[in-house]
């Protein structure tokens, strides 16, 4: 229940770090509220022990909101797990949907008319004594932060403001746990407490579906040098930590629709270590991250990164259907993996977080069985695809045109013939292209290696000194010209030239000479001592394109100018 902490100074409190995303916004993973689940087979009891919290209580409203077959047992387990919290206003709205449901039940023809179904009554001296505990412990938690204020003490501070959280997340007041879980950010003296305070704020912004909230905080989490500096084997301690971050991140991503992204973050998390029963189960991980991997892999990704996991083997184990699906798919066979995914899809629909994206994660798995099914073969019967999709030819070939005009099958249809082609691509042509632009790729490389080579050999380096720079390429650039007359005074950017002559076989003849005295040894250069003399000690820069820099040389000659 939103508590009134108005009349308590913290409120008045300036924030260390202003929450500038309205809890209501950023919603991307709201469920669709028009379906129904009618055959689940989801063992209720088992479920709800999976998790802890307010995530416990949401989890199971979610099932009473969509199977109306679970809907009384699921308010009435909601019912007694919300009366060991504060949250007075949650326990008030589930009675009242539990008196909803009974009745319902007790007006359908084939209830049972024993008096098992009717609800509890409302414990309102409960509801009166909660309100006053909840209060009376605010109100001391307040007293004892303002102290600890007073002592300036940062730890007991930062513990003060954890606490407060603490208690508003009992209560359900989820936008002021997070304010107070933010402000023990600037009381943080460890790596661990900065560690900590980012996994209750990813834990309440979760709770918010805050996605953008909860990835910035992983990224702060995972930046601290307790995790960015280890490299190898990691204690265990901190694999918790990252395992708790990944799988906050892929419920991030899942809800970002990123399925890929998503799929490689549970992969990520450790079996030994997943212990985060406030938010996820390792089952929901072993079902996130083997949908999203079937949806978004190819065959190599899913061998390597998923059946081929030491890790992620040991999340399978405790959803077998998930893993035989996932080992049908890469063994080809499509109908029985498809049949076994619409076993489990009333299950999936009564997942939180999953059931917002269950109808589009079966639509990329399918799609990707029918390019991987026909991607071996010149043509395909469609009759023998139908059977081994289970379905039927003219709902195949709808999907198959869809798979073609979004161009992810290279193919024609014979409506006629039931008959789907592969188009004719002249592989001799294309093999020729790729090795043509190999070539000149290798062209291109090989000619980078021998100019760096030469600009080795020639000890050319880059030089700063930039006023001295532009006097002495004036100095040379005269001399190439033989005098001043035929060459207007250069301006020397950085590391650059820039001329505008008006005798261009002057600037020829200056540019051979540059050129044959750079790629060639000096002992090669004109042998008269007059031409020598006409090279002094000076410096120019040039423009090498291959390397995107400019480039200054020396050059041996006279010391008299």
């Amino acid at each position: 229940m939103p508590l009134p902490v108005q009349v308590f100074n913290l409120q008045g409190a300036v924030e260390p770090m202003q929450i500038d995303v309205d809890p209501q916004e950023d919603q991307q993973n709201a469920p669709d509220i028009n379906y129904v689940v009618e055959n689940p087979t989801l063992d209720l009891e088992q479920y709800a022990s999976s998790y802890s919290g307010l995530m416990r209580i949401e989890r199971l409203q979610f099932i009473a909101d969509h199977c109306p077959q679970l809907r009384v047992e699921a308010l009435k387990m909601a019912l007694s797990f919300v009366q060991r919290t504060f949250n007075v206003d949650v326990y008030e709205e589930i009675h009242r949907k539990l008196s909803e449901a009974t009745r319902e039940l007790q007006n359908t023809p084939d209830a049972v008319p024993d008096g098992g179904i009717e609800p509890p009554p409302l414990d309102t001296a409960w509801v009166e004594a909660t309100r006053k505990k909840a209060l009376l412990k605010l109100e001391k938690l307040d007293t004892d932060l303002k102290n600890y204020k007073g002592n300036s003490i940062k730890e007991s501070i930062r513990r003060g403001h954890d606490d407060l959280g603490d208690h508003y997340l009992d209560c359900g007041d989820l936008s002021n746990a997070l304010k107070c879980y933010s402000r023990a950010r600037d009381y943080c003296t460890s790596a661990k407490h900065v560690i900590n305070m980012c996994l209750n704020v990813i834990k309440v912004s979760v709770y918010l579906q805050n996605w953008s909230h909860v990835l910035s905080y992983v990224s702060k989490a995972e930046s601290t040098p307790e995790i960015a500096e280890q490299r190898g084997e990691r204690d265990s301690q901190t694999q918790a930590i990252l395992t708790k971050l990944k799988c906050a991140a892929g419920l991030a991503e899942l809800a970002a629709r990123k399925y890929k992204q998503a799929a490689k973050c549970f992969l990520l998390a450790s079996f030994d270590h997943c212990d985060f029963p406030e938010l996820l189960s390792p089952s929901n991980v072993a079902v996130y991250g083997g949908l999203c991997a079937l949806a978004t892999f190819d065959r190599q990704e899913l061998q390597r990164n998923v059946i081929s996991s030491s890790s992620f083997k040991l999340f399978l184990e405790l959803e077998p259907q998930v893993r035989d699906i996932i080992f049908k798919f890469y063994e080809s066979k499509y109908a029985s993996c498809l049949k076994m995914l619409d076993e489990m899809k009333d299950n999936l629909l009564l997942d939180m977080y999953l059931a917002p994206h269950v109808r589009t994660l079966y639509t990329q798995i399918r799609n990707r069985a029918l390019i991987q099914y026909f991607s071996p073969y010149v043509s395909a019967d469609m009759r023998k695809m139908a059977t081994a999709f289970n379905t039927t030819v003219a709902a195949l070939e709808d999907e198959l045109t869809q798979l073609i005009l979004e161009g992810l099958i290279n193919a024609r249809i014979d409506s006629h013939s039931k008959i789907l082609y592969a188009r004719d691509v002249d592989q001799r042509s294309t093999t020729f292209e790729k090795s043509l632009l190999m070539g000149k790729e290798f062209q291109r490389r090989a000619k980078a290696m021998i100019l760096r080579a030469a600009v080795l050999r020639n000890q050319i380096h880059v030089k700063k000194n930039f006023p001295q720079l532009r006097r002495e390429t004036r100095r040379w650039w005269l001399l190439l010209g033989d005098g001043a007359s035929s060459f207007p005074t250069p301006h020397v950017g950085r590391g650059q030239v820039a001329l505008r002559f008006r005798d261009g076989s002057k600037l020829l003849f200056g540019f051979l000479n540059f050129f044959f005295c750079l790629f060639f040894d000096r002992s090669e250069c004109p042998s008269s001592s007059s031409s020598k003399e006409r090279f002094p000690r000076t410096l120019f820069s040039v423009p090498l394109l291959p390397f995107s820099l400019h480039i200054s040389f020396g050059l041996k000659g006279l010391e008299s100018l």
